[in-house]
């Protein structure tokens, strides 16, 4: 299988269940995902956010590298705007050292969150502004890789421990956004087709990886993953039964405001069935992005997203009302992709 798949996980609170109970699934489907061969493990961040545990993914990733073996751990990313580069550099090389190989550091530049949680992750200071983020990921950059230039002013400082190597560093985008900072600063650039429905053409990728220049320290070469939304049942309509809790609470959060705990399938579509015309007609495009059907029809769409992109890696995404769902979808797919 020369196209390597990797899961993204938001790690949700299923079954009704605790924030504290969707860590300990998170973890189970990381072992999960190692057992199947899945190339990497990512975890999400969100912030006071009722249906989504993992507000500290480089906790949780140390947790999860200490629990598995070989299947590279990292984040999908870490928000930079609340942090300040230099930590953000210690605690992914402390992660490096501890697991030699296995970390990335994946960053975005989204809040994870409401703007009155930006303020108070924040406070006693004002929230970054959207305009800082190229100066932050250069300075992350720099500290990771020990190359600040020798004008900048924190040059001369070292993100410890100073013998760690550097853990693989992604910019994180859900369009063309972030792309040529991604190829200046020699980074690996994930394009997340699961945020939002518009469209996101190919040449995304092939401006980054023309554009793509080496720092000396990390990649040497432009690498790229498509993330994307799969969930992979029996057939196309268990698949769309099982994936209305999460389109549900998108039609809530992203149009109304509202993030709300995850309702179980039969309680979403009974909700949906009330929703306006509008919210009704936002659903459907939301479901239309999800990859979903049999194992089958999601590998052949996945190869030709894949082929369409030139990806070199697929990083799916799912969530569910039960766990066992989410691990069948995984489980059916790479069935499906070692046939």
């Amino acid at each position: 299988m020369n196209l390597k798949l990797s899961v993204i996980d938001q790690a949700p609170a299923h079954n009704g269940q605790s924030q504290s109970d969707g860590l300990h699934y998170s973890t189970q489907l990381a072992q999960l995902s190692e057992e199947l061969d899945y190339h990497r493990y990512w975890i999400a961040e969100h912030h006071d956010t009722r249906s989504y545990s993992s507000s500290c993914p480089e906790i949780l990733i140390s947790h999860i590298a200490q629990n598995t073996q070989k299947i590279r751990v990292g984040s999908g990313g870490v928000m930079l705007s609340h942090y300040s580069p230099l930590k953000v550099a210690e605690t992914f090389r402390t992660l490096e050292a501890l697991n030699p190989g296995r970390i990335d550091l994946g960053v975005g530049r989204a809040p994870g969150g409401t703007d009155m949680t930006s303020k108070a992750l924040a406070f006693p200071n004002q929230p970054n502004s959207a305009e800082l983020y190229p100066q932050l990921l250069s300075d992350l950059s720099g500290f990771i890789h020990d190359n600040l230039p020798e004008e900048h002013p924190f040059a001369g400082i070292n993100a410890t421990p100073i013998n760690s190597a550097s853990p693989e560093l992604w910019t994180l985008g859900s369009s063309s956004g972030s792309v040529d900072l991604a190829a200046e600063l020699g980074l690996g650039f994930v394009l997340a087709l699961f945020i939002g429905t518009h469209e996101r053409p190919a040449e995304i990728f092939e401006r980054y990886k023309k554009r793509f220049r080496p720092n000396g320290k990390g990649l040497e070469k432009p690498q790229t993953i498509l993330s994307v939304a799969c969930l992979c049942a029996d057939n196309k309509e268990e698949a769309a039964y099982l994936a209305a809790p999460n389109m549900y609470w998108k039609v809530m959060a992203f149009r109304h405001g509202i993030r709300e705990h995850i309702r179980s399938p039969e309680e979403a579509l009974d909700l949906y069935s009330k929703l306006p015309i509008s919210d009704q007609a936002y659903y459907q495009e939301t479901l239309r992005s999800v990859i979903s059907g049999s194992a089958q029809e999601c590998r052949e769409e996945l190869e030709n997203l894949a082929d369409h992109y030139r990806a070199e890696e697929l990083m799916l995404v799912n969530v569910t009302y039960d766990f066992e769902d989410r691990c069948n979808s995984y489980r059916k797919l790479m069935t499906e992709f070692k046939k």
